[in-house]
């Protein structure tokens, strides 16, 4: 299997897990609403897949930038 390595700072780490949370939501509302069954197994295997990454990319991130990587709050402090 190929594989790719980045190199992402806090911020950038931010944005990855932001977007695929955003992802997986979107993901999640099609297999939960959709009466198309072939379009919920396909959703559902990615799912499940898309999980998994983030799952590893969240401790990853945590043990590295600590828990505050995982606040996508856009309020002023």
């Amino acid at each position: 299997m190929r594989r790719i390595t980045l190199d992402l700072g806090s911020s950038d780490m931010k944005l990855v897990l932001e977007g695929l949370e955003s992802l997986e939501k979107q993901w999640a509302h099609i297999c939960e609403n959709s009466d198309d069954e072939d379009e919920v197994s396909d959703y559902g295997n990615d799912l499940i897949e898309l999980r998994l990454l983030i799952k590893s990319l969240r401790s990853d991130a945590i043990s590295v930038f600590g828990d505050n990587v995982l606040n996508f709050s856009r309020e002023l402090l």
